[in-house]
């Protein structure tokens, strides 16, 4: 049952995030490019990688500890360097397909190695060992956003 559960927000989740990062996506590329990019600079941003969390607290969680939660999570993009962006919100999906899950935190890494640095960073495993004690349930998924990119880019990569 609890791996059908997980099959399903996946089934729900990653539609969401395609559509939120494509939207994203869009809105960046609606400002005018500069004339003299690099080749440099086209492929650093094709190696950022989107890094969502989403979060389900355990019943009669204390707010003021899922409030802790919130502040600590958007206080790491101050203490790790290679997080580019960092987004979060509560659920307000008037649909109820969210499992219980109430909050969504969407990282952006720089590159590969800014995430490899990240996971075991001391930060981010102060901020875990906060999280651990009020935390029900995890869900997340990576992607690279190249293949979100080629897919709306209004002009072909530079070479």
């Amino acid at each position: 049952l609890k791996m059908n559960l997980m099959t399903q927000l996946i089934r729900l989740t990653v539609p969401i995030c395609v559509w939120m990062s494509a939207f994203m996506h869009l809105e960046s590329s609606a400002k005018p490019a500069a004339k003299n990019l690099k080749p440099a600079l086209e492929n650093s941003s094709m190696e950022k990688i989107r890094h969502v969390v989403c979060f389900k607290f355990k019943e009669g969680s204390d707010p003021a500890k899922i409030k802790k939660v919130e502040r600590e999570f958007a206080a790491l993009k101050g203490k790790i360097s290679g997080i580019r962006s960092l987004e979060w919100g509560k659920n307000n999906s008037p649909e109820g397909l969210n499992k219980g899950f109430t909050h969504c935190f969407i990282v952006t890494f720089d590159n590969e190695q800014s995430r490899t640095k990240y996971l075991p960073h001391p930060d981010h495993k102060a901020f875990v060992a906060i999280l651990k004690p009020i935390l029900d349930d995890v869900f997340v998924i990576d992607f690279n956003l190249d293949s979100l990119s080629s897919a709306f880019r209004k002009e072909p990569p530079i070479q």
